[in-house]
Parts: structure tokens; C-alpha cells; sequence
């Protein structure tokens, strides 16, 4: 599949080791993974960035299959899931600290076409979520409010 603002094409080339099973030199339990979760949700971390310290601080490669449950399931059962999405808030920082950059530069305009497609993204993603019942239907996206949400 192309690129969606460049005709290229891409990959990842990361692919996860073909494991079923949790390791059995993982130290810990099921619910001690998803209380450590809970814990650092409420400290304000993202659900990759939890991912990323369980696995380097703590010894657990795959949280989905040390628990059965990805992250941000784990973190909706506990009920501590930001209030946004993580994807459409690290969207809207960018579109944020692109505008800021397109005050001091006003002749910058191949990144004020960066920040178009940015918003474009933002639109996208806002429709996709009214749609499933994740933001309500009256959320409207700007950057204004954008800057109060996020800082």
C-alpha cells in the first residue's frame, strides 16, 4: 500500500519473533504487569511509551501475550485512558509546534503544507473516532483548542 501523501511505498521491516506463548523467564505475573500498568498510566505515560519501560525496565517482551490483553485494554479496564487518543493528541502536538514554527518563519512554505496535511490527518482521525463512539459528536478540532487541551 502507497504512502498517503507520497506515491511511495514502505515497510517496516519489524516483525515480532513467532512466539505463542509467554517466555517462562518472565519474573512477572499476569496482574502484577497490569497493576505496573495502571500505575504508570495514572503517572501521565502513553500506552507506547508503557510498553517501551515494561519491556526495558522490567523484563516483559510481549505484554499481549504475558496478559492476554494489549495495553490499552488493560488501561480502559482500570479506567485510566486519556481523555484523547493517543494518536490524534501526538497529531495534534505536532500541528502545534508546526504552527509555532510557521509564526517565526512566515515564508516557510513547503512545512505550511505540512501542517495542512497534518490537519488533514486530524479531520480524519476526528471522523473516524465521532464515528465509533470514541470522542463525542460535538468535539470539534482546532488549533486553538488544541493548545489548551494539550499544554
Amino acid at each position: 500500500m502507497a504512502r498517503m501523501h507520497t506515491r511511495r511505498k514502505g515497510k517496516s521491516c519489524s516483525k515480532h519473533p513467532m512466539v505463542s506463548e509467554n517466555p517462562a523467564w518472565v519474573a512477572l505475573s499476569a496482574t502484577e504487569i497490569e497493576d505496573l500498568i495502571a500505575k504508570l498510566a495514572k503517572d501521565g505515560i502513553i500506552s507506547a511509551k508503557i510498553g517501551l519501560i515494561l519491556r526495558d525496565q522490567y523484563g516483559v517482551p510481549d505484554v499481549k501475550l504475558a496478559t492476554g490483553k494489549t495495553v490499552t485494554q488493560i488501561m480502559a479496564e482500570k479506567n485510566v485512558m486519556p481523555s484523547l487518543p493517543e494518536d490524534l493528541s501526538n497529531l495534534m502536538r505536532r500541528a502545534i509546534s508546526l504552527n509555532g514554527h510557521l509564526k517565526e518563519n512566515r515564508g516557510d512554505i513547503s512545512n505550511k503544507r505540512g501542517l495542512n496535511m497534518i490537519e488533514a490527518k486530524i479531520r480524519r482521525l476526528e471522523r473516524y473516532y465521532k464515528r465509533n463512539g470514541v470522542l463525542p459528536a460535538d468535539w470539534k478540532y482546532s488549533l486553538k483548542n488544541a493548545e489548551l487541551m494539550l499544554k
